[in-house]
């Protein structure tokens, strides 16, 4: 390929439209192939870390929460001492890690394998390592199913808002002003009470009556106040984004509002939004900690880590580890779950690239 080297010459080489040789199509099929958004952010999010470890703490808790209860010899709910006979044996109360009771002490001389107790059992005679993963497993299945509702309510409010505006925009913001000064600890502790009088028997021998009042009342807590947060997140990028050009493409071709914020809005914010839900996991289980351990958690023996927190007071002094242990387990899931979030969020928001 000849060039001319007068930068002022109309003279255009008949050589520049030959087409390409072997070895610059070659030298094409060797160029970075074209990739995408998504995949940019997935590469950028295996190169930090942090953010790569703290995922696979969250994966080896969770399958753990789901795989040990189905496979381990002991129950959450069931006294050891009791299975060993029709009375109920005392030895087994608060047994400390790695002892073992009066029956499983006999079986063991006679050759017998017993599994042993990792955690020791509490002072019912329940094995506590069965417990706490136990309540490890309600804690996360409330956190996610919490932070859903959260992400449904808000991305639908959110982009209604952001892409109607006027009217509509004012009232749906005034509401979440008014939303913003509600006590939510005081909505849990009223709802509780009221739906604990209103479903009284009608959830006997359901799922329900195992969960209990409270974490429904939970529920609605966050269906009711928790969503603001992201709606408020998604208008705010909905708004940036309803004048574009692509948007105004498809209004011209008769597109409905439904239909624009579904197929392009929504798309265009899904990074934001898949952040701002993993950030808002951690809030919601640590939300429902504390609750149980306000008492105001799952219906007893069913577990949660903050209502083993709180029980672990009564003795706290002679056996400290019980309250140790499901707080370790708080702190880890909270901590990898928000340096997780932190990861998406350097890896996925456009403003943070450099």
């Amino acid at each position: 390929m000849k060039i001319s080297k007068n930068p002022f010459s109309m003279h255009v080489d008949v050589d520049m439209f030959l087409p390409a040789t072997d070895e610059e199509k070659a030298y094409m099929v060797q160029m970075r192939p074209s990739s995408t958004f998504f995949k940019d952010g997935i590469k950028r999010l295996v190169k930090n870390p942090i953010a790569t470890v703290s995922f696979v703490i969250i994966v080896l808790i969770t399958l753990s929460s789901i795989i040990i209860p189905e496979v381990w010899p002991y129950s959450y709910d069931n006294q050891i001492g009791v299975s060993f006979g029709k009375t109920v044996d005392a030895s087994y109360n608060n047994l400390k890690p790695m002892e073992y009771g009066a029956s499983e002490k006999k079986a063991m001389e006679s050759g017998e394998f017993v599994f042993p107790h990792i955690f020791g059992t509490d002072d019912a005679g329940r094995d506590y390592f069965a417990r706490v993963v136990y309540g490890t497993r309600i804690s996360l299945a409330v956190g996610f199913f919490a932070s859903l509702i959260v992400l449904v309510i808000g991305m639908i409010v959110g982009s209604v808002s952001g892409y109607v505006g006027g009217k509509v925009d004012l009232v749906l913001m005034r509401i979440v002003d008014i939303i913003y000064s509600l006590p939510d600890m005081l909505m849990v502790i009223l709802l509780a009470a009221v739906l604990r009088q209103v479903l009284g028997d009608k959830i006997e021998g359901t799922v329900l009556e195992k969960i209990g009042s409270n974490i429904i009342s939970l529920f609605i807590v966050f269906a009711l106040l928790y969503w603001v947060s992201m709606a408020r997140l998604i208008r705010g990028q909905i708004l940036s984004l309803r004048e574009q050009e692509y948007v105004l493409a498809a209004r011209a071709t008769g597109a409905g509002a439904g239909w624009i914020i579904k197929k392009h809005l929504i798309p265009n914010c899904i990074s934001v939004i898949f952040i701002s839900t993993a950030l808002q996991i951690p809030n919601a289980i640590f939300t429902e900690s504390y609750l149980s351990f306000l008492g105001l958690g799952v219906n007893a023996p069913m577990p949660s880590l903050g209502s083993l927190a709180n029980e672990a007071l009564d003795g706290i002094s002679s056996y400290s580890y019980r309250l140790i242990i499901p707080a370790i387990v708080i702190s880890l899931i909270v901590l990898s779950l928000n340096l997780f979030g932190d990861g998406l969020r350097d890896a996925f928001d456009p403003k943070l690239q450099r």
